[in-house]
């Protein structure tokens, strides 16, 4: 056997086999197995560390997604509550000329009504609900529907003659189209 103290080279000189196998001293390499432990119970230890913090934003991510879905229903839920307080005065002032229709007179019915249709079309403008009365105007059909092409000589083809049924729009986008007749050229 080779001695680990001395080197293969010194090991020929010394009389030894240089291919022999050379037993080294258990406790050689102990600072460096010491070194590699402590770095490996650190990588553990940062591995755990990430670990935990994956499962906490994990954690947080399920409560914000619950969180947004709780938020959204009841957005939906309640989605059309201001316009429905705006509606409510506009009820209030038809049942109370439906109570004073047998003792009213005419006139006051009538500005009992028209105050009832200020009150509804301030609540549709508070809402973003916009009127569509195209009457003289060209022909949109992605506002209007034509009911009736009538022959005018006065209007060019394809122009509004009258509006039979008023549209509306929601902030742009149609809610009902306006009901319309057209014009189209006179019969020869």
């Amino acid at each position: 056997m080779s001695d680990p103290a001395v080197p293969p080279s010194d090991a020929a000189a010394a009389g030894r086999d240089p291919d022999a196998t050379a037993v080294l001293d258990p406790g050689a390499f102990r600072p460096e197995v010491a070194a590699l432990e402590q770095e490996l119970a650190a990588a553990r230890q940062k591995a755990e560390d990430h670990y935990n913090q994956y499962v906490r934003v994990l954690a947080e991510f399920d409560n914000y997604r619950k969180r947004g879905a709780r938020e959204l229903e009841g957005a939906r839920a309640f989605a059309i509550e201001r316009f429905a307080q705006e509606l409510l005065p506009a009820l209030d002032g038809f049942e109370l000329a439906i109570a004073n229709a047998g003792t009213a007179d005419l006139k006051s019915l009538l500005e009992g009504q028209a105050a009832t249709h200020r009150l509804l079309v301030k609540a549709f403008e508070k809402a973003g609900i916009v009127e569509v009365d195209p009457s003289g105007r060209p022909f949109d059909p992605s506002q209007h529907e034509a009911m009736l092409a009538e022959p005018s000589a006065e209007l060019a083809p394809n122009t509004v003659v009258r509006t039979i049924q008023k549209g509306y729009l929601l902030n742009g986008r149609v809610l009902r189209p306006a009901r319309v007749i057209v014009a189209r050229a006179p019969d020869a």
